[in-house]
């Protein structure tokens, strides 16, 4: 009998062909297809966080096909010929290319910027804080409420070192620094905040606060502070608390920030997938300001008036960017993101439910003096 050659092209495949048939396979199927990277959303990550690589002509069918950033393979959840949703490695950090592979054919690279770990061990349920006067973090280990821990507050300094504080403060929930530059810090459980001086003495500065979570500072001083339960309260001379505003309780926290045009912004996280951050006037009138959010958290500003929130928007977990005339980006992927705001050289500094990451975004913020 004659043998009748055929050719394998593209998706084709034939694993066993019949006695007295032969295979002919196309270098192109060989090498596979990887297309062309058009972009990466965002350009910005944490370890873990997920990635959506836009492209035209990924042959996600073909064999073996994968992801690298900077070298190392990341898990892709998901492939089609024109996205690619992977995994940022828990290793990465720093500047990094990613490409996709397609059988034995790499596609072109596209540089995404991973951010990078500067602590753990911790258990962060706000924002960070930077400290003015140097520029070190200030982060928390604030444990279940009603239980002290042995070290609460913790602060990196810029070369990378840790110090736990000794100061103690049971369940330090929002923490900041007032335009004067010292360290506040709410105690959920006791209701009550703090000043903290020299990072050991505890000096309580008002009380009465509900189940005190997120604090701020406006542009005069005055220290506020959030109520899950439902209150915003502003805090005046010698320490005396009164209610400034109402909003629906939270199930978590109230994340809080001042905006550049003087007005109070507030994330309460619920169950719903469709929570909204709101606005409150400087006479205390609320207003939500933008929807669309599953347990939005930590707020911050930069000084462009973008509003900066951890939160999941469209289904992808991280920090969304938010202009002044409410368009909304992903900003940030990464997941149990708590709290950000900005460091002195325009990173980001990030905390999650246990760690904290720098992330050289070149944006100067609002929470600098």
């Amino acid at each position: 009998m004659t043998a009748r050659s055929f050719k394998l092209t593209g998706r084709a495949k034939w694993t066993n062909p019949p006695v007295g048939f032969s295979i002919e396979v196309s270098p192109e199927t060989l090498m596979g297809n990887t297309g062309t990277i058009k972009e990466i959303r965002p350009r910005y990550a944490i370890p873990g966080g997920e990635i959506s690589i836009e492209c035209d002509g990924f042959e996600a069918t073909f064999g073996e096909h994968a992801c690298f950033i900077g070298g190392e393979e990341a898990e892709i959840i998901a492939a089609s010929s024109r996205r690619v949703l992977a995994s940022v490695p828990e290793d990465a950090d720093g500047h990094k290319a990613a490409f996709l592979q397609s059988g034995a054919s790499s596609s072109n690279s596209v540089d995404l910027t991973i951010g990078k770990k500067l602590a753990s061990e911790l258990h962060n349920v706000a924002n960070p804080a930077v400290d003015p006067k140097d520029g070190s973090i200030i982060a928390t280990r604030s444990g279940s409420r009603g239980y002290q821990l042995a070290n609460t507050l913790f602060r990196i300094e810029p070369d990378g070192f840790v110090d736990a504080l000794p100061a103690e403060v049971m369940n330090p929930t929002g923490i900041a620094f007032s335009p004067t530059g010292d360290l506040y810090v709410s105690n959920r459980a006791a209701g009550e905040v703090y000043r903290i001086e020299r990072g050991e003495d505890v000096l309580p500065y008002a009380s009465g606060l509900g189940v005190a979570t997120g604090i701020a500072f406006d542009g005069v001083g005055r220290l506020y502070v959030g109520d899950r339960a439902g209150t915003i309260h502003r805090v005046g001379d010698f320490g005396i608390a009164e209610k400034f505003a109402k909003i629906e309780p939270s199930v978590a926290a109230y994340h809080i920030a001042f905006g550049p045009d003087g007005f109070l912004y507030v994330s309460a996280p619920g169950l719903a997938s469709h929570d909204a951050i709101y606005r409150v006037s400087p006479d205390g009138d609320v207003e939500p300001f933008v929807r669309g959010f599953g347990r939005p958290q930590g707020l911050a500003f930069d000084r462009e008036g973008n509003l900066y929130a951890a939160a999941c928007y469209g289904g992808m977990h991280g920090i969304v960017r938010i202009s002044p005339d409410k368009k909304i980006e992903h900003f940030v992927a990464g997941n149990n993101i708590v709290g950000l705001c900005f460091g002195k050289a325009g990173e980001m500094i990030i905390a999650t439910n246990d760690s904290i990451y720098s992330l050289p975004v070149g944006i100067p913020g609002t929470l600098l003096p």
